[in-house]
Order: structure tokens, then C-alpha cells, then sequence
């Protein structure tokens, strides 16, 4: 659309059902058979396709895109929930796609967060009270249990699955049909159950980080994780050689910061693939 030119009105498809208290911006297209109904606000040119759900207190930015099945904002799967009026807040250029579901916040919690330019496949699931940075991908079948934290360009590979409260780091990569329950730090490729391989080489690269950065992580990443060890030990190592690289600096944090615990090193000697594969 031209610089200037203004959005067409809302359009929707005479099958839908919106509630009174739904506000919808200009160029919002409802298709067939959605139902969205509740303290909703739906930013400038988002469409939903057809079939969409969206209810509870919820809000989406502009250009958004959620295909059929989509169910955003219904209650969350937490017996203690009684339904406290909670809510969940979704940036801009979100894609979601066949059965995709974020569920609103628990009856302990406040909300759930989505930022920007996030896709998520068919049938993941994002759970109460998650946060999501932006430019992730959630895979089809993965599963976000609630108070999950996911890094800006994080990548959920397919059917994995994330125990609440565990935190992902930005640029980590977690492979097809593994699980965590720790964290996993930031830059790190993960599978099996919390098992931390290499740094995630491809994807540092089309983030642009410089190669010098990469190295850097690279030789973090033996000293950390090359075996088994006390990683306040091994922290304390890489302090001392100072002059560490920013990325390496935030790699070091997050694992400072972690509650739960980080995903381990793989159990034989290792110096931190490439991540190549």
C-alpha cells in the first residue's frame, strides 16, 4: 500500500462471530466461521484466515496472519484457574499456523507475551504466562509449558517439548524431539534431554555475528561444556583470560542467572562442533 493511503475498513466474512467489546483496526480481514469474542483489540491489517478462535482479554499488533485452528487467548490448562481476568499481549507480523495455541495467563499469573515476527507451526503450543521474545520459530508439534522464557531468534525445532519455568537463550536451537527441563544457554544447539552439542554455527551466521564473535563462543563453549564439570569453576577460567567477547559475556550471564539449572555438556570429551549439521 502506498506511503499515505489509508486501510481499507474492517472486513468480515458474514459466518463470524464478534463480540460487542472486540475493537478491530482498519484492514482487518475475519474470515469464515471465526469466533473472537472478549476484550479484544486487533491491530491494522492482521487477518485471520477462517476457523480462528480468540477470546479473553487479548491484544495483537498490526500485520499478524493466523490460519485455520488457531486459538488464541482461551483459558489455560492450569486446574487451579478460576477464571481471574488475565490476558495475552502479541506484537506485529506473527504468523500462526493450522492449530496453533497461546493461552492466556493463570490464575497466579498476569500474562502471556508475544513480541514481533514470530512463527509458529501447526500444533505448537505456547502456554500460560510464557514469553516470547521476537523472530522465533516454534515448531510443528512443540510444546511450551507455562512461564517459559524463548530468546529473540530462538528455534524450537519439531515435537520438542520445554518443562515450565525453563528459559531459553537467545540464537539456541533446540533439535527435533528433545526436552528440557534446565536452560539452555544462548547460541547453544541442544537435543536429546538437555544436552547441549555444539554452538548453533548457522544460525549465529545468518544472525550476521561477526566470525571473530563465533570463535569466541566456540572456544567458550569447550571451556564450558567440553566436559562435564563445575561450571563456576570453568566461568571463573574464562573470566580470567578477560577480554572476552560480549556474546561470550551474555553467554555467562544467562548461565549466572539460571534457577533451574543449565543443560548440560555431552558426556564424552568435546571442543564445540560447529553446529554445521
Amino acid at each position: 500500500m502506498p506511503d499515505g493511503a489509508a486501510s481499507p475498513p474492517p472486513k468480515i466474512h458474514p459466518s463470524a462471530v464478534v463480540g460487542p467489546d472486540v475493537q478491530l483496526s482498519p484492514g482487518v480481514e475475519i474470515g469464515p466461521l471465526c469466533l473472537v469474542d472478549g476484550a479484544i483489540r486487533i491491530g491494522a491489517r492482521t487477518r485471520l484466515i477462517g476457523h480462528v478462535t480468540i477470546l479473553g482479554i487479548t491484544e495483537f499488533g498490526e500485520d499478524n496472519v493466523l490460519h485455520p485452528g488457531a486459538v488464541i487467548g482461551d483459558e489455560p490448562q492450569d486446574l487451579s484457574y478460576r477464571g481471574a481476568p488475565r490476558a495475552v499481549k502479541i506484537g506485529n507480523r506473527n504468523v500462526f499456523r493450522e492449530y496453533a495455541t497461546v493461552h492466556r495467563g493463570s490464575e497466579h499469573g498476569a500474562i502471556t507475551i508475544m513480541g514481533d515476527d514470530n512463527y509458529m507451526m501447526q500444533n505448537s503450543h505456547v502456554a500460560h504466562d510464557c514469553r516470547i521474545g521476537n523472530s522465533t520459530i516454534i515448531a510443528g508439534g512443540a510444546l511450551l509449558a507455562g512461564w517459559v522464557e524463548l530468546g529473540d531468534r530462538a528455534l524450537v525445532s519439531g515435537n520438542c517439548v520445554v518443562h515450565q519455568y525453563t528459559r531459553i537463550g537467545r540464537l539456541a536451537m533446540m533439535r527435533g524431539l528433545s526436552r528440557t527441563s534446565r536452560d539452555v544457554p544462548p547460541f547453544c544447539i541442544m537435543d536429546g534431554t538437555h544436552t547441549l552439542r555444539s554452538i548453533n554455527i548457522v544460525g549465529l551466521k545468518r544472525a550476521g555475528i561477526s566470525n571473530q564473535a563465533i570463535h569466541a563462543l566456540r572456544h567458550a563453549f569447550g571451556v564450558l561444556f567440553g566436559t562435564r564439570q563445575n561450571l563456576k569453576l570453568a566461568i571463573a577460567r574464562l573470566l580470567e583470560a578477560g577480554n572476552l567477547a560480549p556474546e561470550v559475556i551474555e553467554l555467562i550471564d544467562f548461565i549466572r542467572a539460571s534457577k533451574r539449572g543449565v543443560a548440560f555438556g555431552p558426556h564424552h570429551d568435546g571442543s564445540g562442533g560447529d553446529g554445521e549439521d
